[in-house]
């Protein structure tokens, strides 16, 4: 999940990532096959499945794993189709969330956001609700286990590199969209290992919930939302606390 895109946030994510292994699998396979047969099953001219592999070796996929779905998608047997669909609604308090899918059946899944939204006190709305409250950017996350500042602020001068933040848990480093790619390869070339890397929508000014009710039914909305299968990611506007994240 991703709002402010604090390292705190991404060791939630990453602790749920733990607990919810098979889910994660499912996501990311969904992806991988859909990127296959778009642009066939060959990471070196398939940019897409090439960037989906190296998402799903920081997700820890196994090699196997990834292999396997690759050929499934390649086979001729292989029948789903799926959709990429972005919904947009607010939660309590008027926090702004995206809600990215890939789905086989876009009524099952418009019914069941619709159901998360109404439960938890939020409205599921129209394409261009809340999009404007976000930007898309690269976001590439290092965790930092002794970096030194100077050393990663030299080799992050790459082209594309929009912003570099630096703190003693993490370093983020934000990239023009399509210069993700690029950047994280070049990274991982100088020796750096990527926790996270990957185009998100980034919001340009958060919303506060002070109620502890309201922000107990935000929480509640967000983990139903990336707990359906459909679900790829979801990003909100919410100031959490700390102790929240």
């Amino acid at each position: 999940m991703s709002g402010h895109s604090k390292w705190s946030t991404i060791k939630r994510k990453k602790e749920a990532v733990d607990g919810k292994r098979a889910q994660v699998f499912t996501k990311v396979g969904r992806e991988i096959s859909v990127a296959v047969r778009e642009g066939g099953g060959d990471p070196n001219s398939n940019s897409k499945l090439r960037d989906l592999i190296a998402k799903a070796k920081a997700a820890n996929v196994p090699n196997e794993n990834i292999d396997r779905i690759i050929k499934k998608a390649m086979g001729a047997g292989e029948k789903d189709s799926y959709e990429d669909i972005t919904y947009e609604g607010y939660g309590p308090c008027g926090v702004a969330v995206m809600v990215e899918c890939l789905t086989d059946n876009r009524n099952r899944t418009a019914g069941d956001l619709r159901h998360y939204f109404d439960k938890f006190g939020g409205n599921l709305g129209q394409n261009g609700s809340v999009s404007f409250l976000f930007n898309q950017s690269g976001v590439i996350v290092i965790e930092n286990t002794g970096i030194s500042e100077e050393k990663i602020f030299e080799d992050a001068l790459l082209d594309g590199v929009t912003d570099v933040k630096y703190d003693e848990d993490a370093i983020e480093i934000d990239t023009e969209p399509n210069a993700l790619r690029s950047v994280r390869e070049a990274l991982e070339a100088a020796g750096y290992h990527l926790a996270q890397a990957e185009v998100e929508y980034v919001p340009t000014t958060y919303t506060k919930i002070e109620d502890p009710e309201l922000a107990i039914k935000m929480n509640k909305l967000l983990d139903q939302l990336e707990d359906n299968d459909d679900v790829q990611n979801v990003y909100h506007n919410w100031d959490m606390p700390e102790d929240e994240e």
